[in-house]
Formats: C-alpha cells, structure tokens, sequence
C-alpha cells in the first residue's frame, strides 16, 4: 500500500513527512486510525527520502490552496534537516504560506536551540501545549523525555516567537473548561495566544 505524503484534510493541505514522534498522546487520532481527511494510508514502511517528497510536491495539485502544513502521523520536527530543505523547495516554486504543527520538543530531539532556524522555514507555528501544568502534560502527552519536557516546550515557543509573529499555542477542548482556562493563563503568561480546537476523532 502506497502512503501518503501529501493529503487534503478540512480545505487543508498536509504535509507527511516522518511518523516518527517521541510523544505518544493518550488522544492522538493515530492510535485508532490508518488515515484522515483524503488520505488512504498515513503510516510508512520507511520514512521518506527528500527526493520522494519533492516528487510528491511536483505531482500534487495545489489548486484553491493558499496554506501547507506540516502535520501528519509523526512530529515533523523529527525530520528537520527536511522540513527545512522541503519549506525552501515549496517557497521557490509556490506563494502560499507555510505552517508547522508540532509538540514543541525540537530542542530535546535535536539536543540544541532549534527555534531561529525553523522560524527561518515557516510563516507561522502552531505548539501542541495540551496542558496547563507539567504533571498533567506528562499524564496526557506522555513524552520520552519526561518531566523536563513541559518547561522545553515553553521555551521553545518562547524562543520561536523572538523570531516570528505568528506562533500559538494549542489546546483540545476535551480536556474541559477549566484546564482551558488555566491553558489561556499560561499561555498569556507567556506572551502566545491560544488556541482551543476541537476535538474530531
């Protein structure tokens, strides 16, 4: 079975690049499906040369399309040296604005400061916050680097937003009103809007 690179999901075009992750979120839509939106299969039996995504870009058809994201059954930043390569492909042939989706661990993953150059790939960044306080974060998101990952999200986004305008953080509004309110506190503590999407499994 082929996989999907590139995928249309809600007038959205996505972006499948890696199903690599080091979190594995209680919720995440992977757990209980193959795919989403028009894609027939988001799992790899390998992870994708550059080459193969470039190809995947000259045959799809972005008509009516005025945003990429980068989002599908991994965390993109796992492929930043791609993420980055793909992000120069796209703006060399195409005008539309370029998003990432991520949980904000790129620094753990990457052992370094990883902000200034994805901020330098993409025209906006939208960071997985999913909980207001380190204890239920870890509960939910259940990261591979443990405890110490909440706090390197936060700088992360702190981080991105020195460089770039448009960052938010995101919550899903199954995790009820008042871990939302405490998420809209943290993140105004932080200077980011949040977002509260909701949940479609």
């Amino acid at each position: 079975m082929t996989t999907d690179i590139i995928y249309r999901y809600k007038n959205q075009v996505y972006f499948n690049i890696t199903n690599k992750c080091p979190c594995r979120c209680t919720f995440c839509i992977r757990n209980t499906e193959d795919a989403i939106g028009e894609a027939s299969n988001l799992w790899f039996e390998q992870e994708p040369a550059l080459e193969e995504i470039y190809k995947a870009i000259d045959e799809f058809d972005f008509s009516d399309c005025n945003e990429v994201v980068f989002c599908g059954y991994g965390e993109p930043t796992m492929a930043l040296e791609n993420l980055i390569a793909v992000s120069k492909y796209i703006r060399e042939r195409y005008t539309f604005r370029i998003r990432l989706n991520t949980n904000g661990l790129s620094d753990l993953i990457h052992k370094r400061s990883t902000a200034k150059e994805i901020c330098q790939a993409v025209d906006s960044i939208s960071i997985s916050l999913n909980m207001p306080d380190a204890a239920s974060y870890n509960e939910v998101v259940r990261p591979e680097y443990g405890e110490k990952s909440f706090d390197a999200m936060l700088k992360f986004a702190r981080d991105c937003k020195q460089y770039l305008d448009d960052v938010r953080f995101t919550v899903v509004d199954v995790i009820g009103e008042e871990k939302v309110e405490q998420s809209k506190i943290l993140a105004a503590q932080n200077g980011i809007p949040l977002r509260v999407r909701k949940y479609s499994p």
